[in-house]
């Protein structure tokens, strides 16, 4: 069995408004953010390998960063789609291509999201192996409202019972593949993430409760909320 991490970052990141660079590859500390996810995967025991799904035209930058950050783990880089989803599709086959199907999990993670830890990365491995998969959450701490198109509110969930999916998102190769076969062939290229569509076609699925600072890296107020924690953190200010 492989535990193989999917990382994609295949956006160009409109919302960040860099002039020169997506977003994942805006530096902090030196370092692409993107560099600074891998990382956390690269230094798991439990991760085997690792797919990079990148933007087409900085493939070759993101070879370099493999080699200059010794990014050992990673087996390849390949091409995102023109949605999340086919972007996801591409890394999925190019784990299947590499590792095989049968009894190997995967752990798909966006390339902007730089705050998770490893007890994350072991509890999803975890619940894919005793529950079948691991959808990341953390505890909802304001109230959520349910819409309807003109913004009148249809239902207030109990925040007790509410979380916020985030990533990783994790399962079994196989069952993931086929879900995102099902949706080829319903012509559906547009799931926002893992969780909606094995939700839709009928997966149960499992929380893992991860760190509240897991934010992905969106916009400029990310950008600098993930530089002030990832200077808290290295000045021992906070632990992780």
């Amino acid at each position: 069995m492989m535990n193989i991490a999917v990382i994609f970052a295949g956006g160009s990141g409109t919302r960040m408004n860099s002039k020169d660079k997506p977003k994942q590859f805006l530096l902090v500390h030196g370092k692409p953010i993107i560099v600074h996810t891998i990382e956390l995967f690269e230094r798991h025991p439990n991760i085997d390998g690792i797919v990079v799904v990148c933007i087409e035209e900085w493939i070759p930058y993101m070879e370099e960063m493999k080699y200059r950050h010794r990014l050992d783990k990673i087996v390849k880089i390949v091409p995102g789609g023109k949605t999340g989803q086919l972007s996801i599709y591409n890394g999925l086959l190019a784990a299947e291509e590499h590792y095989g199907l049968n009894d190997n999990l995967v752990l798909i993670h966006d390339g902007v999201r730089p705050l998770i830890n490893s007890e994350t990365i072991s509890d999803n491995i975890s619940s894919v192996c005793l529950k079948g998969n691991a959808i990341t959450c953390t505890v909802a701490k304001e109230t959520v409202v349910l819409v309807n198109d003109t913004d009148k509110i249809n239902e207030v969930p109990s925040r007790e019972h509410s979380r916020f999916a985030k990533a990783p998102q994790s399962f079994w190769l196989a069952d993931i593949l086929n879900a995102h076969k099902k949706a080829l062939d319903e012509g559906i290229d547009n799931f926002i993430d893992s969780c909606t569509m094995m939700r839709h076609y009928g997966h149960s699925l499992h929380v893992v409760n991860g760190p509240y600072e897991n934010i992905k890296i969106t916009t400029p107020d990310d950008f600098f909320i993930f530089r002030a924690l990832y200077d808290a953190r290295e000045n021992h200010q906070i632990d992780f």
